[in-house]
C-alpha cells in the first residue's frame, strides 16, 4: 500500500503541470528590438520639381561621441535610448547635418521616350531651405541654422569617350550646423526644399 505512494504523487504533478501548460504558454513575452545609431541619424527622401527633373537627397546628422554606443530599445515595455548605463533624453548641443542631391530617373520617364531632363546650377539655385522640429504632428521652426559648406560637385559619366555627347550633370553638397541643446530625441529634424512657387521639392526627416 505504501509501494503506490511515489506513483500517485508522480501522477498529481503530471497532471497539474498539464492544466498550467495553457496558462503558462500564454503569458506576454517581452519581444524587442535594438537599434544602433553609431556614425549619426540618417537622412534620405526623393524629389521633384513640377515639370522635372526627379532627385535624391541622402545624408546624415552627427554629433563627437554623441552617437557613439547609442542604442534604441523598443519593447513592449516602451522606448528607451541608452548610452551604456546612461539613459538618453535629449540631443546633443549641436547636431552637424549634411547631405548630398543628385539626379534620379522620374518613374514616368522610365517609359517615356522623350528627352530626359537634369538639374542645372540654376534650377537648385531657385531651391529655398527650411529647417523644422517635429513633435507628433507638429512643426516648429528650427532656429539659429549655420551655413557651413556647400559645393556642387560635376559627375563624370561612365562612358568618358562620349562626355562631349552627354549632358553634363552634377551633384550637390550641403552642411549645416543645427542648435538642438534641450531638445528632446523623440523629436525630429525636418528638412524641406520649396521651389518659388511654394511647391514642396523635397521632404526628409532625421529620427531616432
Amino acid at each position: 500500500m505504501f509501494g503506490r505512494r511515489p506513483v500517485l504523487l508522480s501522477l498529481a504533478v503530471l497532471l497539474l503541470l498539464a492544466a498550467a501548460a495553457p496558462f503558462l504558454s500564454a503569458q506576454p513575452k517581452h519581444e524587442k528590438s535594438v537599434w544602433n545609431y553609431d556614425g549619426g541619424l540618417l537622412l534620405m527622401t526623393d524629389g521633384s520639381f513640377p515639370s522635372g527633373p526627379c532627385f535624391r537627397l541622402s545624408g546624415r546628422a552627427t554629433a563627437p561621441n554623441y552617437f557613439e554606443n547609442l542604442k534604441r530599445i523598443d519593447s513592449s515595455l516602451g522606448t528607451i535610448l541608452h548610452r551604456g548605463n546612461d539613459i538618453v533624453t535629449e540631443f546633443p548641443p549641436q547636431l552637424h547635418l549634411s547631405f548630398l542631391m543628385y539626379d534620379l530617373p522620374c518613374d514616368y520617364q522610365l517609359q517615356s521616350t522623350d528627352t530626359r531632363v537634369y538639374l542645372t546650377r540654376t534650377l537648385v539655385s531657385t531651391l529655398r531651405l527650411s529647417f523644422y522640429w517635429k513633435r507628433g504632428v507638429t512643426l516648429r521652426p528650427a532656429t539659429g541654422i549655420v551655413p557651413k559648406h556647400f559645393e556642387t560637385r560635376p559627375v563624370q559619366p561612365y562612358a568618358v569617350n562620349l562626355a562631349a555627347e552627354l549632358p553634363q550633370k552634377f551633384e550637390w553638397i550641403f552642411e549645416f550646423d543645427v542648435p538642438s541643446a534641450g531638445v528632446p530625441v523623440t523629436d525630429s529634424l525636418v528638412v524641406v526644399m520649396r521651389t518659388p512657387d511654394g511647391h514642396i521639392a523635397a521632404r526628409a526627416a532625421a529620427r531616432m
